[in-house]
């Protein structure tokens, strides 16, 4: 991080979501509250985004899911990395065919490994466009139930085991395995393996 920021700057670098939601480092902790102390915009985006937030989560209390903290979280991760210069990357779609050394480049990347113990899981960001989302997800035990009526879910498994049920069918994969799930229709996760399932994810807007 810079060790002195312009308030312009210091607006669209994507710290100001990150000290919201508590994870700024010591030193950007520092900044924002001096920043915010002598520029009352800086100040003024912070409350917005506070706001934001809680009208986020007031829209998700009635059934949260377990993977919004996590791709919030991704997505304020994939902002900074962006904002500190690096390019959009591109990521092939999932498909049967597809094989883990296709995304190597992004699976052997130092800044997108699981860098502390996992709590239940975690998202990191590879690849972004309105149309397509992909993701390096890592999962301790599985995933709650949900429906998905407006994208296309992929998985391609890169670590570990797991069992996701569609539609009351199990489907048990494993290292390599590719599935894709169906619009509407009722899926949940379980991790079957003693590590965390890593996972290659794709949401594909229908």
């Amino acid at each position: 991080m810079k060790k002195t920021l312009t308030a312009q700057e210091l607006l669209e670098s994507g710290i100001l979501e990150i000290y919201v939601i508590g994870q700024t480092d010591a030193e950007e902790t520092q900044l924002v509250e001096e920043m915010s102390a002598i520029h009352p915009e800086i100040q003024s985006a912070l409350n917005e985004i506070a706001l934001s937030l809680e009208e986020y989560a007031t829209a998700h209390s009635v059934a949260p899911s377990a993977a919004v903290k996590p791709f919030v979280m991704a997505t304020l991760n994939y902002m900074a990395r962006m904002e500190a210069g690096e390019q959009p990357e591109f990521p092939p779609v999932i498909s049967e065919n597809s094989k883990i050394s296709d995304y190597a480049s992004w699976l052997s990347r130092p800044d997108l490994q699981l860098s502390d113990e996992l709590e239940d899981a975690k998202a990191l960001i590879i690849g972004y466009t309105p149309e397509m989302i992909t993701a390096i997800v890592w999962l301790k035990q599985g995933a709650l139930p949900e429906v998905h009526h407006d994208e296309h879910e992929k998985f391609l498994i890169v670590e570990g085991s797991c069992c996701i049920t569609i539609d009351h069918i199990e489907h048990h994969l494993v290292a390599g395995s590719c599935i894709t799930i169906p619009l509407h229709v009722d899926h949940s996760v379980i991790v079957t393996s003693d590590v965390p399932c890593k996972i290659i994810l794709q949401r594909l807007a229908a």
